[in-house]
């Protein structure tokens, strides 16, 4: 398999048939699956992914879990196992994520960053452009700056630049064979470690194409991965710390700037 597409997802009645739909319509030179993981939602979103999957039985590959499989506390780790879960069940030489909330617009989208991965063996991530959509109908917006690099290391991710929209991210399958860092489970921000640990592999390649929508909603994981909560804001300090050692300390200049960033947080809040 070519391409695994992972979609995690809990309580996304009603976005998960458009992510669906924008998985299935690619088109590729190549065979790729669909490996859905839905957390025991309390939603309808059990019932039309066993629908999609019963419909391609060749394509999806579904994971409903009859129980959440947590952690239920502390809630900035919500949705972790599924996830971990999911990824080790990804067996494709890349993996493509998109959350089931999420969705992808381009029906060239994993051709065109498979491409680039085959003709640049040393990168580790390709990842593109997403247009921001709110529920709430605020403006959209791109999600990446018109400045933003061709080509990253893992330098600008430890100097906290968060340029990667999950939905756009297709990286190596380091995974199949390899455990994720010790630190990983740690980390209430699973998408940023996993990021870390494949940069360390290798570059990270930008499409400035706009080729999927990240949907920001009430719901997110993102309202709770939030500057205002001294949780979250300790554990992100930690991680960054757990990985300068993980990486013997070769970037700690950069590390060190980012740990005072969450102290002069910390402190703000009162921390």
């Amino acid at each position: 398999m070519k391409v695994s597409v992972c979609v995690p997802t809990f309580n996304h009645e009603k976005y998960i048939a458009q992510m669906l739909e924008g998985a299935l319509m690619q088109q590729t030179t190549f065979p790729f699956e669909i490996v859905v993981g839905d957390d025991a939602s309390t939603d309808a979103a059990p019932r039309l992914i066993r629908e999609y999957a019963e419909q391609f039985p060749d394509k999806i590959r579904a994971y409903l879990h009859p129980e959440n499989l947590g952690p239920k506390e502390p809630r900035e780790f919500g949705g972790r196992n599924n996830v971990l879960f999911l990824l080790k069940a990804c067996q494709g030489d890349y993996v493509a994520l998109c959350e089931g909330d999420d969705y992808w617009t381009d029906p060239l989208k994993l051709q065109k960053q498979v491409d680039f991965m085959e003709t640049h063996p040393d990168f580790a991530i390709c990842h593109h452009n997403l247009e921001v959509i709110y529920e709430d109908n605020s403006p959209s917006h791109a999600f990446n700056e018109p400045d933003q690099k061709a080509v990253s290391t893992v330098k600008d991710v430890l100097e906290d630049r968060w340029f990667i929209g999950t939905a756009s991210l297709l990286y190596r399958n380091f995974f199949r064979t390899d455990d994720f860092a010790e630190w990983h489970h740690r980390a209430a921000a699973g998408d940023w470690a996993l990021v870390i640990q494949l940069a360390a592999r290798g570059k990270i390649g930008y499409l400035p194409e706009i080729m999927g929508k990240y949907r920001k909603h009430r719901g997110g994981l993102s309202n709770v991965h939030a500057t205002t909560n001294p949780y979250f804001l300790r554990n992100r300090r930690q991680m960054f710390a757990d990985v300068n050692e993980w990486l013997d300390f070769i970037y700690d200049d950069t590390v060190q700037k980012t740990l005072q960033y969450y102290d002069r947080l910390l402190e703000k809040i009162g921390n």
